[in-house]
């Protein structure tokens, strides 16, 4: 499996004056390659390198940092098509879609520039980077992580690394590829529901709370209206300050529930069944106030916590559908609206059996892991 390891690079004045321009260089670059696929609708890696080759040696660039140029340019639209095809940008004709396609894909002056093996050579004893840039290569530029992410990145950092900016700081991206674990036959599943109110809930009952999490979003939001209507340089230098606090504060929440639920099922040796939400955004219907509350909620990258930990542990994982989860009886399987009355309540109209809604849910999910586990390994088997 692939993992990305974020390192923090700590350049001296020179040295970041040379990234930057290098940054800004290579991002005007892919706007002008972007706009020349665009014109003549070439988009394919090979095909777009072989129009633009000459006009980004021109602007400067060597022959390495020219090609990956040309690829970030050929993924970008790679990755359009890809979520247009998904319907993730509307239908044909939607607003949305339309501006997508109306224009070349734009690059910022500080979006992430690729760097391969040719261009950037890690120094692990000293933990420094030797790296190109628009002004020579730049050797001796230091770096920090821990020694959990040393200790990785020694052992299995494979390909391309990213050079990011981010609010004033530099970073790499490094892409680790880690040994695949061998994956236990589970005895059972454990299965997980995601919600809002609660944000995960397992089939063995244990609740992990979203109140804390809402809060911080009700408050975040509040205080951002409220700057953004002040509007004064000190507002708009505080909104800077503050965007990414609560990215960090979900994600570090996802992260220790992740790890909890998959500790759990490693020691138990069972699997862990997730619900497959893609495209909920589009399907599920709320009012107004519930909007942002849906569409703020990392449902999603709690999922892929969980999913990458457990691959990492060895342990099993499944996605299954989640239709009528939330309906079904976990003990004789009569499914109704009516068995749900609230958010958490749920009492079968057929056998009477009672139980909190997200626990019961968890528990048809877990029936239907351990059903799909079976039906994947059956051939296998025989």
């Amino acid at each position: 499996m692939k993992l990305v390891v974020q390192v923090r690079l700590f350049p001296s004045s020179d040295q970041e004056a040379a990234l930057q321009d290098t940054l800004t260089v290579c991002n005007d670059a892919a706007n002008l390659v972007s706009a020349e696929a665009y014109r003549a609708g070439v988009f394919a890696k090979l095909a777009l390198q072989r129009l633009t080759y000459a006009q980004l040696k021109d602007m400067g660039l060597s022959a390495q940092p020219a090609i990956h140029v040309a690829r970030k340019v050929a993924g970008a639209y790679a990755a359009l098509k890809a979520n247009i095809r998904a319907g993730n940008l509307g239908k044909a004709g939607s607003k949305r879609r339309r501006k997508a396609e109306a224009k070349p894909i734009a690059f910022r002056r500080n979006a992430a520039q690729p760097f391969d093996d040719r261009c950037l050579s890690w120094q692990m004893q000293s933990r420094t980077v030797s790296i190109w840039t628009t002004a020579g290569r730049q050797p001796g530029v230091r770096f920090g992580c821990s020694d959990a992410q040393h200790a990785m990145l020694s052992a299995h950092r494979r390909g391309e690394s990213d050079l990011v900016c981010r609010d004033g700081k530099w970073y790499l991206y490094a892409t680790c590829d880690i040994p695949d674990a061998e994956v236990a036959e589970p005895h059972g599943f454990l299965g997980v529901d995601l919600g809002i109110a609660n944000i995960a809930t397992t089939s063995d009952g244990a609740q992990h709370c979203g109140k804390g999490l809402k809060r911080v979003r009700h408050r975040n939001q509040r205080l951002r209206a409220k700057l953004q209507r002040i509007g004064t340089k000190s507002a708009k230098r505080l909104l800077r300050a503050r965007r990414r606090k609560e990215a960090r504060f979900a994600a570090d929440t996802n992260h220790r529930i992740a790890k909890q639920i998959v500790t759990e099922a490693k020691r138990t040796g069972r699997g862990v069944a997730l619900e497959d939400l893609s495209g909920i955004h589009d399907r599920v219907r709320l009012r107004l106030p519930q909007r942002v509350t849906l569409h703020s909620w990392a449902f999603q990258q709690l999922g892929q916590f969980i999913a990458y930990k457990a691959t990492r542990a060895g342990v099993a994982n499944v996605y299954v559908d989640p239709a009528y989860t939330s309906q079904g009886c976990s003990a004789c399987g009569h499914v109704a609206k009516a068995n749900r009355p609230n958010q958490s309540s749920f009492r079968c109209r057929s056998c009477g059996f009672a139980e909190h809604a997200d626990v019961n849910a968890a528990r048809n999910i877990a029936a239907r892991g351990a059903a799909g586990w079976a039906a994947v390994s059956l051939p296998n088997a025989a």
